[in-house]
């Protein structure tokens, strides 16, 4: 009998200390996000009360990555999913079977309250966070998001907000200085990737890739053409996607590729990158 109660005094202490340690070390909410950069938004908002993986994994493109059965996992374990909104294919072909696996999973469309521009004449243009000015209102609906869900600590999402956007801000303005000055008004980019952000700062992307496919041998040969009319010696490519197009029209033109990644996760040391690779083209 004694034997009995000790055990069941170790048992009881035993859980009281386990709940003493997860009430000091509070679990951490898991999110899952669609691509790179949201992993950073919702890092810096919700600092150490969030635990965050990615579905697109860093280096994959998010008009074909398929998830892993380790990924659908994840997700399955996950309290919220952070969707970037705008009609990108993984959303589009995997975002409902992905959210089947979890019936309960609360979920933030990150670009709600953002206009979307048409791309390539045809249809929306998905990359809305490569415009700073949309990246704030992405922050914004991702620090509500987490509110919802963890009301308690709201001051501290709150804080974390702050700070960010305070540095989205400064990166506004470092872009608009550095691209200011510029004549050449005017650059060429494997995929287009960046009409908002070519919005923003009232320049002009020219895609090499059109709606989705390779361009042909006419395609290529306009496209030299109109490299030499505008002054452009330097064709921009992304690291998701093929460079063989982009090294022939280079070497048409006695230029050069120049990568710049729309999926980086350091958002705002790459903003500033793709800023100075742009203005350095447009000299």
């Amino acid at each position: 009998m004694k034997k009995t109660l000790t055990v069941l005094v170790s048992i009881v202490a035993v859980i009281i200390v386990g709940c003493a340690q997860r009430e000091r070390h509070p679990e951490k909410i898991t999110v899952v996000v669609s691509i790179v950069p949201l992993a950073e938004f919702a890092e810096e908002i919700g600092g150490d009360k969030v635990r965050v993986s990615v579905m697109v994994s860093p280096g994959a493109s998010p008009h074909t990555y398929e998830p892993t059965s380790g990924q659908l996992i994840e997700v399955s374990k996950a309290k919220l999913y952070i969707k970037v909104g705008a009609p990108i294919e993984f959303e589009l072909a995997w975002l409902d079977r992905i959210l089947s696996t979890n019936r309960g999973l609360s979920i933030i469309n990150a670009s709600a309250g953002i206009h979307l521009q048409q791309h390539e004449h045809t249809s929306q243009d998905p990359h809305v966070w490569l415009s700073p000015k949309n990246a704030k209102t992405m922050v914004e609906n991702i620090y509500k998001g987490l509110v919802v869900i963890d009301s308690v600590n709201e001051q501290y999402y709150a804080d974390n907000k702050k700070r960010y956007l305070a540095q989205i801000d400064r990166l506004d303005r470092e872009i608009e200085k550095i691209l200011e000055k510029k004549i050449n008004r005017k650059f060429m980019v494997f995929h287009p990737s960046w009409g908002y952000f070519a919005r923003d700062y009232k320049i002009e992307q020219i895609p090499v890739e059109a709606e989705g496919k390779e361009p042909t041998a006419r395609d290529i040969q306009h496209l030299i053409e109109q490299a030499k009319k505008s002054h452009i010696t330097v064709v921009f490519a992304s690291p998701q996607f093929n460079m063989e197009s982009a090294e022939v029209i280079a070497r048409e033109i006695q230029g050069s590729v120049v990568i710049i990644d729309p999926l980086a996760k350091d958002y705002i040391t790459n903003m500033k990158k793709v800023a100075q690779a742009l203005s350095e083209a447009m000299e």
